[in-house]
Parts: structure tokens; sequence; C-alpha cells
């Protein structure tokens, strides 16, 4: 999903100062700053950037609609995954705060699904997908440490018959699964680290890996449970969902804001902020993504 670094927040007040006169909002004896200077120094630093966004969620919701729901599991993952870190991970990222991650969460729902829009796969083309892709859900648990070493001196604890979940407990800095013992709870293929996927699906129920290094750090990783894969014909809604997410590409979203926003027929009323949209109605590198062919290439 995209991340939207400038907060709608921030975008709220800049264009709630708008028209506001010269009245004071910080008063010092060496003068004032006037609600006017307030708002043409956020404009000029944030206008085109924010406007963007707000235009590009208008457009879009005619046309789309992300649910509260769909929103809420969306920050519910991001809590789970980053624990007691996640306030200070909105920072980082820019965000002004939770709401205003929620607002950039909504964004990047629509246009994922402006971009799925445009994608129309054949039925071999999500047969093919299904059998290639699709894996059998698996539950496991996991103990995630800094080092090769500490994760060396737990496996050799573990092989001794040493407690997984007290181990987990005690040593994880996964601190969103480490009071569980390490459990992930069930999970598909796509959905965690690729290293640490293909790790867990290579294990036998109960089986316990090596050291896996991801870009988080050494996990060991414990298979407690699997799943029997379903027949296509069980799935097929779930495939093919899954099939056009797995090919909505960063082109593909830049060709729909193109197309969605040349229909809106967009006339921008501030002369400072009138090339605003420029980048994308102008982009030459955007490629039709409404017919078969185009997600066909991608297989």
């Amino acid at each position: 999903m995209k991340k939207w670094v400038l907060s709608l927040t921030l975008a709220a007040s800049v264009f709630g100062l708008a028209a506001c006169g010269n009245s004071a909002v910080v008063k010092t004896d060496a003068g004032n700053v006037t609600k006017d200077q307030l708002y043409t120094a956020m404009k000029d630093k944030y206008g085109s950037s924010v406007l963007q966004q707000l235009t590009i969620e208008k457009v879009l919701s005619k046309k789309y609609k992300v649910s509260k729901k769909e929103v809420n599991a969306q920050v519910n993952e991001a809590k789970n995954q980053l624990g007691t870190s996640f306030d200070t991970a909105l920072q980082q990222y820019g965000y002004a705060n939770e709401s205003d991650f929620r607002n950039s969460i909504k964004v990047g729902l629509l246009e994922q699904k402006a971009a799925e829009a445009s994608i129309h796969p054949t039925k071999k083309q999500l047969k093919d997908y299904y059998t290639n892709n699709i894996k059998p859900e698996i539950k496991a648990r996991h103990i995630l440490v800094s080092s090769k070493e500490k994760a060396d001196s737990i496996k050799k604890q573990l092989d001794k018959g040493a407690d997984f979940a007290t181990l987990a407990k005690k040593n994880s800095t996964d601190t969103a699964t480490a009071a569980k013992g390490g459990d992930l709870g069930w999970f598909g293929a796509g959905e965690m680290d690729s290293a640490f996927e293909a790790a867990a699906y290579k294990l036998k129920k109960n089986e316990i890996s090596d050291p896996v290094k991801t870009s988080y750090g050494y996990h060991i990783i414990q298979l407690t449970g699997q799943k029997e894969k379903q027949p296509y014909s069980k799935m097929k809604k779930e495939v093919e969902k899954k099939y056009k997410e797995s090919k909505v590409t960063t082109e593909k979203i830049q060709a729909v804001l193109k197309k969605e926003l040349k229909a809106a027929d967009i006339k921008v009323k501030d002369d400072d902020l009138k090339n605003t949209f420029d980048s994308i109605l102008s982009n030459s590198n955007s490629t039709s993504t409404t017919s078969g062919s185009s997600s066909s290439s991608n297989n």
C-alpha cells in the first residue's frame, strides 16, 4: 500500500485557515504571526501534495467504497505487528496521529480497488494462480532475537527439550506475540516476510527450524498446525481477489489515477496550486490496464 507522508489532519488545518484574515495566531513584542501568514506558509510548503491527496480521495470515493471495517482490519494488523512501537512508527512515517493514519489507509484502499477494477483475469489465469500460488493456511509460533548467536543458543536449548513458549516469553523481541508464547495464529501465503514464510512452509507439524534471517532479525519457528488446501471451486472468489491484489503495481495505480482524474474534469481555482495535478495527468509512463492482456503479461 502506498505510504502518504503528509497528514490529512494537516490538510484540514491548512485549508480551514483560508480567508481567515489577519487575526494573530502568535503575538510577540517583535510583531505578530497572522492566520494569513500561517496559511500562506503552509500552503507553499504542503499545499500541492495535500490538495492532490484530498482530491484523489473525493474522486475515487464516488465510484469505490471503503468500509470502516476494511480500514480497521489494516490498522489492527499494523498494531499487532508493531505492538508497543505503533505510535513511534506513525511518527517515523510522518503521520500526525492514528486518525491521520486511518485516512491514509482509506486513500490507499481506494487506489487499490480502483486498480483492481482494471484487471480482468481469464479462467486459465486464475486456475494457474491457484495451482502455483495458493497454499493451505498454517499456524506457527516464533522467537525473534537480534543476533545469530542468540538464535543459535535458543535453538540448542530447544533441542535439549526446553519449553518453546517459556523461551519466547523470556527472549522474543516481538512484544506483540512474546506474551502468547510466540503464537502467530493462522496465516497463508503472502502474509509474512518471504524468507520467514518459505521456512515455515517447509516444516512438518511440531518441527522447529534453524535460525531464519529476515529484516526483523533472527527467528526460530515452530509449525503448530496445517490445514488442507481447499479445492478451486470453493476458493474461486478468494483466488480472484488474491490474483488481482498480486497484479496491482505503482504503474497501474498511476494509470488509473490519470484516467479517473481526467474524467473528473478537475479545475484548480487557486493560481498558486494550478500545477498540482500535472505530475499525474501528464504521466507518459502510465499504460492502460483496462484489458485482461495487461494482467496476463505479469503471470
